[in-house]
């Protein structure tokens, strides 16, 4: 048993591994500032005897005594990290430089959830971890970008310099419940438009693409990359199944029994044109892969949202079909 540190711990991805570091019989700490985070995804873990809710922002240092960390913490939707952008640089940034400090005093092996947008819009497809990608470092987006790859140079060079136990997991489009009503990711969108009967939004003609992985296959992941030894460069995580957008709206609308209208609009800045990992590192290295399809994971995301969009006092129109 291990005590763990989960920053971002109420989050979409990170209440999910809070719950299976719980099941592994570990003590977890699950530090959060709810900025995007929220305290009902961790209503059913509340009262477990070995989970401790911390609610702090990682801009500010902390002392604690934990073996692993695992650094989830930021905003992850371009609606919201584009929110505040000076925060989120931050966050990215000072948080991982706190984190990163944490572990140096206390000896503990750190995992960074970094992302596939620090390949920006890729001109190498798929995309392997040697790319160094295509990001405009001045863009709207660059707060989130740039910030995940200034985390990315921070933890190598506390590995190199101070020899901390890192890992860096460079995270692709996941999808699950517990996503935000408000997330403002594509999957999300989607699913609320279409069970709410509102127009499903388009961005360009739809032609961009994107690969979906389901939020259990993930976690799985994180968890295998934070045991395994000796891995310190960056391991893509993800599921390589492409799909372009339009083709996501269509599956979305067609297993939500929706009766949706497509709406077409201009593309935001610097949005990538295609986004596929490629895997094979982490294939050779933790022996992992993808299990559940994007379509097995719709009939478990789409039930949820309709749960959740009732409870909130939406008319859901549609639902999931068996």
């Amino acid at each position: 048993m291990a005590r763990v540190l989960v920053t971002g711990g109420a989050g979409f991805i990170g209440s999910h591994l809070v719950e299976r570091l719980l099941g592994q019989d570990h003590e977890v700490l699950c530090l959060d500032n709810y900025f995007t985070g929220s305290k009902t995804n961790l209503d059913h873990l509340r009262d477990h005897p070995r989970l401790e809710l911390i609610r702090h922002d990682v801009v500010t240092s902390i002392m604690l005594e934990v073996d692993q960390v695992y650094h989830l913490a930021c905003p992850a939707s371009p609606v919201h990290y584009q929110y505040n952008p000076v925060k989120t640089i931050k966050t990215n940034v000072l948080g991982t430089l706190n984190m990163l400090g944490l572990a140096k005093r206390v000896k503990a092996r750190i995992l960074l959830a970094s992302t596939s947008e620090i390949y920006g819009d890729p001109q190498v497809h798929p995309q392997k971890e040697e790319y160094w990608g295509n990001v405009n470092c001045i863009g709207v987006r660059s707060c989130y970008d740039e910030g995940k790859r200034v985390a990315e140079t921070l933890m190598l060079d506390y590995h190199r310099q101070n020899a901390v136990d890192i890992r860096i997991a460079r995270i692709f489009n996941t999808f699950g419940p517990r996503m935000a009503i408000n997330d403002g990711r594509v999957v999300s969108n989607f699913i609320v438009q279409a069970l709410t009967g509102g127009e499903i939004t388009i961005y360009g003609q739809g032609q961009q693409t994107r690969s979906f992985c389901y939020v259990s296959d993930l976690v799985e992941a994180l968890v295998r990359l934070m045991n395994q030894e000796g891995v310190h460069d960056p391991v893509n995580l993800g599921n390589p199944d492409e799909f372009t957008i339009l083709e996501l709206a269509t599956k979305i609308r067609s297993m939500a029994n929706s009766a949706s209208v497509f709406s077409h609009r201009p593309l935001p800045p610097d949005d990538p044109g295609r986004r596929r990992p490629d895997i094979s590192r982490a294939r050779e290295l933790l022996g992992w892969e993808p299990t559940i399809s994007l379509e097995q994971g719709l009939k478990q995301t789409i039930p949820y949202f309709a749960e959740k969009l009732e409870k909130e006092g939406y008319r859901v129109l549609g639902r999931v079909k068996a």
